[in-house]
């Protein structure tokens, strides 16, 4: 089966927990609203990718494990899209969530999926319990705090920023998660993966940053000039669209030579540049090239 497959039905697994008899309906449809129709699924590609390169010995948890980082991503968008943030009105090309079913739920959508990704992973770890210590503590280190997504959002209400540590944490958090769990749920040595998650979570968020800059939004599915409208920071700020350009090529070419040694790394490497690729904005392809 390839990537997609697994993550799509190991999500749809998880998310069929909220249509068990008892819940709220209305939240089951919220939870559903917030993780389908899909998106990009990087992260959860990551996971896999990486397990696939350590040997991909134990597909469930590595399927459940990126299951749960798809799970956490999607409930910081719907955080993320509140009045109290970005008070987006789209999402994937759909109203968002808040604007779909009410702040209410979408308040409360969100936090059950943060907790549907730690019941995914626990649910799968039967064939190799002594894994799951180390892909849990990969999991709740990166929404948490001090270095979490929680953590990476809350920047944006204090007043001095460092703009490496704020992408860090709010969109690297959750990369470094896909490459360790990757790892970890492989039996493998995964602290050395770290690198190579932060690296590409880096590189992730000055693309997002480039497609926010100079994007339509019919192309992205979401609002443009949401960084300038909010005061936030951002690469394209700080670097200007050629500088930010050439800081996505340069995170891209430091991911690759951050692989730790395993068995399929030529693999891994190929992917990490043909999405390095895919993510510079078309606008900005030709002058990159």
């Amino acid at each position: 089966m390839d990537a997609v497959s697994r993550i799509e039905r190991a999500l749809a697994a998880a998310v069929d927990r909220a249509d068990l008899r008892g819940s709220p309906p209305r939240l089951a449809e919220a939870m559903r609203y917030a993780v389908f129709p899909r998106g990009a699924r990087i992260r959860p590609r990551l996971c896999l990718a990486v397990a696939h390169a350590c040997g991909d010995d134990n597909p469930a948890l590595a399927d459940a494990a990126a299951a749960s980082i798809e799970l956490l991503h999607c409930a910081s968008l719907v955080h993320d899209d509140l009045p109290c943030f970005d008070d987006a009105d789209t999402r994937r090309g759909k109203p968002s969530l808040h604007r779909a079913f009410g702040e209410p739920l979408a308040v409360l959508a969100g936090d059950a999926l943060i907790v549907l990704a730690f019941q995914a992973v626990a649910d799968a770890a039967g064939a190799t319990p002594a894994r799951l210590p180390a892909v849990i503590a990969t999991v709740a280190g990166s929404v948490g705090v001090p270095h979490g997504i929680v953590a990476g959002q809350a920047w944006e209400c204090e007043e001095n920023v460092d703009l490496s540590v704020y992408q860090r944490e709010k969109t690297g958090a959750l990369f470094a998660a896909a490459t360790i769990a990757g790892a970890a749920a492989c039996g493998f040595e995964h602290a050395p993966w770290r690198a190579l998650g932060e690296l590409l979570g880096e590189a992730y968020q000055v693309a997002d940053d480039l497609r926010d800059a100079v994007s339509d939004p019919d192309e992205i599915g979401k609002p443009v000039g949401q960084d300038a409208a909010h005061g936030r920071p951002n690469a394209v700020a700080a670097f200007g669209l050629d500088g930010a350009v050439r800081r996505l090529e340069t995170l891209a070419g430091l991911a690759v030579a951050s692989i730790p040694p395993c068995p399929r790394a030529g693999d891994l490497r190929a992917l990490i540049l043909m999405e390095a690729r895919r993510l510079l904005p078309h606008q900005l392809a030709a002058r990159a090239a």
